[in-house]
């Protein structure tokens, strides 16, 4: 029986639609890009699209989401609010078999919501509207919620000064008093350049577990290439995942370094979610007791099915 994991990260919805490049220049929007917006932005947008799909997204809901695939127990708590978003995050979580932890209540915030504009080339921009999603705090979290999961997984976007940091701390000090191992994903290189100080000290006295990837790290560690990084970590003792796109992946245990080639694809389709599928292929082979090597290569070829299709869901 495959042992339980708890996700903790923004419910973001996905909302999935096809423009054309003209639409990005005629509102202003860098190809590629993730832009944050305001509501009001957020509901001009809307009412000018065409709306492909809509499904529950979130860089760490979207690790659960692969971990429901392989068929393990995974759980997932995210701030929503009560409304038609947050009605559709949630179904869109429990039809594939993702426990979704949290009540919604009614906020003054709406749920927040990310749409994908894809052009013809399959590049993706983002504008996303955090809504309620980055409000997540210690009233929402309970020991109850945690008690009985193997691991915790948090997200480096989540990390931010005030509410999110206490929510953090809190998670991880209920952690640690259930035996429970806390993993965080490092997110993005602007959240590790931002606090950089703050998950420097997560890694030294509170993570068993630290995936990002190789310019993640490099930036966390100040180091210019990754064997120096390497070296550094070496001294930790905890486990240090490392994605390096086509050049593979690295796991850091116990002073040992395993690498991992990545699995060759044909046609990339779409980015989005790589990251986040090589995560859940990891865990999902962690949880299962696996070798590192294993699990370093069931990540992999999750990440290589999904750049094969748009979204981040198989």
């Amino acid at each position: 029986m495959s042992k339980k994991i708890l996700g903790i990260g923004n419910a973001i919805v996905d909302v999935f639609v096809k423009v054309d490049d003209n639409f990005l220049l005629k509102n202003n929007l860098t190809k590629g890009s993730m832009k944050l917006i305001e509501k009001d932005e957020f509901d001009s947008l809307k009412s000018t699209i065409k709306i492909e799909k809509i499904e529950a997204g979130g860089s760490v809901a979207n690790t659960m989401a692969g971990i429901a695939y392989l068929e393990g127990f995974p759980s997932f708590i995210g701030k929503i609010n009560s409304d038609e978003f947050g009605k559709i995050y949630k179904k869109s979580l429990e039809k594939i078999k993702v426990n979704f932890s949290y009540v919604e209540k009614n906020e003054d915030l709406s749920t927040g919501a990310s749409i994908i504009f894809i052009t013809p080339d399959s590049e993706r921009t983002m504008c996303t509207y955090l809504g309620i999603s980055s409000q997540l705090s210690m009233a929402d979290i309970n020991e109850d919620h945690v008690k009985g999961y193997e691991i915790i997984f948090l997200e480096g976007y989540l990390w931010d000064k005030g509410t999110s940091e206490e929510m953090f701390k809190h998670v991880i000090k209920l952690a640690k008093k259930n035996n429970i191992k806390v993993a965080m994903s490092l997110s993005d290189i602007f959240c590790v350049t931002r606090h950089r100080e703050d998950f420097f000290k997560l890694l030294t006295n509170d993570l068993n577990i630290l995936i990002g990837n190789e310019n993640e790290v490099n930036e966390l560690m100040q180091k210019n290439n990754l064997l120096d990084s390497i070296n550094k970590l070496k001294k930790f003792d905890k486990i240090i995942i490392i994605t390096r796109s086509e050049s593979g992946s690295v796991a850091i245990l116990n002073n040992e370094v395993t690498n991992c080639e990545s699995v060759k694809v044909e046609k990339v389709l779409d980015l989005t979610g790589a990251g986040d599928l090589f995560a859940a292929g990891f865990f999902k082979e962690y949880l299962n007791n696996s070798d590192i090597k294993k699990c370093l290569k069931t990540g992999s070829k999750l990440a290589a099915q999904v750049i094969q299709k748009i979204g981040a869901r198989l």
